[in-house]
C-alpha cells in the first residue's frame, strides 16, 4: 500500500500544496509510494480575490486537467471530520472514510458573521464565495427593473476594509454599466473604525479617500451596523439608511476543522504552526494557507489570510510532507516580501511595499499593476507536468523587482 498525504481544500494553498508535494515525488522517482490525494467540492480554483468583479461565474478555472497530468488523485466531497488518532478524515456525505500518513489541512477560510448583527443571516449579501457574490449579481441587476425609492435607490457596503473598500469603488461602474443612463444607486461604506481601512495603515490611506470622493462614494466611519432587514440597516448611533441591498464584508475566520485538530489557535482561528507548517501537538499534520498562523521570517509578521501568502504556504506545506514521508530534510517557510494591490474601481488601484504599505504607484499605472495580478499572478499553471512541477518549487517568490520594472515602463 502506497503512503498517503492528504489534502483538505483545492483553493490556492490547496492546489500549490498538492503540486509540490507531487513535485518532490516525481523528483525522487516515488510515484508509485507515495500518493497525493485532494478533497474539495469540486476539482476547481476559485478566484476568490476576484469575487467583488462582476461576472462572479467566471470567476473560476477547472484543475481536473491538471490534477490528471500532475498525477493528483482527487476526491470530491466535503470533509466532516478529522480524526488524527485514527488518521482518517471522514466526508460529509456517507461514511466514506479516507487514511492518510501525512494531512494538510488547506481549508481556507470563511466570512464572519457576528450573532450581535440582527437579520445579517437573513438579509445580506456578501461576496465571499462564488454562490454567494453570483447572488448579489443577479440581485444588482434585479434592482434597474424595480421602480425607484430610496432603498432601491442605495447599496450599503458594511465593513471598510480591503473587500468592502474594493467592492465599493467597483460598484458605480457596474451600476452604471446596468442602470445604463439613469441615475445610479448611491454606495455607501459603513466602517465601525475611525478610520477607512484600518489594517492598510496611513500609507496608502490618501489614495483611498480621494477614489473614494472621485467616486461618490459616501463613507460613514465609527458606526457599527446593527441590524439589517429587507429595506434598511440600523447603525449603532441609531441612524437608519434605507436600502435593499446591504453587503457584509467585514470580518473572516479559519474553517471550523481547525477546531478539531488539537493545537494553539489565534483569534482567526487559525493553527499555530511551526516554521516547517507542522502543528506541534498533530506532527503528521501540516496546516497552510488561511488555517495556518506562521510567522513570515524569524520574529517577523505572521502570513496574512491571502492569496499571496497563501501560494507560497501550500508549496512549502506540500513539500514537507511529502520531504517527511521520504526521510528528507524540510524546508522552513519565508516569505519576508509582502506587496499589497487594492482595486479602486475605476480611479484606478494602489500598489505599496513592505508592512509599512509605502506606496509604489497608484492611479492607472496600479490599474494595469492590479490587472496583471488578477488576471497572471493568481491563476493556476498551465496542465502542462514540466510547467507546473517547476512552478511549485517551494521559493519564496518576491514580485517587486518585476513589477517596479512594470511600473517604469508604463510612467516612461
Amino acid at each position: 500500500m502506497p503512503s498517503t498525504i492528504v489534502i483538505v481544500g483545492s483553493g490556492f494553498a490547496g492546489l500549490w500544496s498538492a503540486l509540490s508535494a507531487r513535485r518532490l515525488i516525481h523528483l525522487r522517482g516515488q510515484d508509485e509510494t507515495i500518493q497525493v490525494v485532494v478533497v474539495a467540492p469540486e476539482p476547481a480554483l476559485v478566484l476568490r480575490p476576484r469575487l467583488y468583479e462582476a461576472d462572479a461565474a467566471s470567476m473560476k478555472t477547472s484543475l481536473e486537467e491538471l490534477f490528471r497530468v500532475t498525477g493528483v488523485r482527487f476526491v470530491q466531497g466535503s470533509v466532516r471530520t478529522i480524526d488524527t488518532e485514527k488518521h482518517v478524515v471522514r466526508l460529509a456525505s456517507g461514511q466514506e472514510a479516507i487514511s492518510y500518513d501525512r494531512l494538510i489541512l488547506a481549508a481556507g477560510s470563511r466570512l464572519v458573521h457576528p450573532a450581535s448583527v440582527a437579520g445579517l443571516e437573513g438579509y445580506a449579501f456578501n461576496v465571499d464565495q462564488l454562490d454567494s457574490a453570483s447572488k448579489l449579481e443577479a440581485h444588482l441587476r434585479h434592482l434597474a427593473s424595480l421602480p425607484a425609492s430610496p432603498a432601491r435607490d442605495t447599496i450599503v457596503v458594511g465593513g471598510a476594509g480591503f473587500t468592502g473598500i474594493e467592492l465599493a469603488t467597483e460598484l458605480p461602474e457596474r451600476l452604471r454599466s446596468i442602470f445604463g443612463n439613469d441615475q445610479i444607486p448611491q454606495v455607501v461604506l459603513v466602517g465601525n473604525s475611525a478610520e477607512v481601512g484600518p489594517e492598510l495603515g496611513p500609507g496608502p490611506r490618501p489614495v483611498i479617500s480621494d477614489a473614494l470622493q472621485e467616486l461618490g462614494v459616501q463613507v460613514k466611519l465609527g458606526a457599527a451596523i446593527t441590524a439589517i432587514d429587507a429595506e434598511g440597516v440600523t447603525l449603532a448611533t441609531g441612524e437608519r439608511i434605507n436600502t435593499m441591498t446591504a453587503v457584509w464584508t467585514a470580518g473572516v475566520a479559519a474553517t471550523p476543522l481547525t477546531q478539531q485538530i488539537q493545537g494553539e489557535r489565534d483569534t482567526f482561528g487559525r493553527l499555530r504552526v511551526n516554521p516547517e507548517l507542522r502543528v506541534p501537538t498533530s506532527p503528521n499534520v501540516f496546516a497552510t494557507g488561511d488555517a495556518a498562523c506562521a510567522r513570515t521570517e524569524a520574529d517577523g509578521p505572521y502570513a496574512m489570510m491571502s492569496c499571496q501568502h497563501a501560494q507560497i504556504l501550500g508549496r512549502v506545506s506540500g513539500h514537507n510532507a511529502a520531504a517527511d514521508l521520504l526521510g528528507e530534510p524540510t524546508t522552513p517557510y519565508s516569505q519576508p516580501s509582502y506587496l499589497t494591490c487594492l482595486d479602486l474601481g475605476a480611479y484606478g488601484a494602489v500598489l505599496t511595499q513592505g508592512w509599512d504599505r509605502s506606496i509604489m504607484a497608484k492611479g492607472a499605472v496600479g490599474k494595469k499593476i492590479k490587472n496583471y495580478v488578477n488576471r497572471e499572478v493568481i491563476y493556476p499553471p498551465p496542465a502542462d507536468a514540466a510547467q507546473a512541477f517547476a512552478a511549485a518549487e517551494p521559493v519564496a517568490l518576491d514580485y517587486t523587482e518585476q513589477l517596479t520594472h512594470m511600473i517604469a515602463m508604463q510612467v516612461q
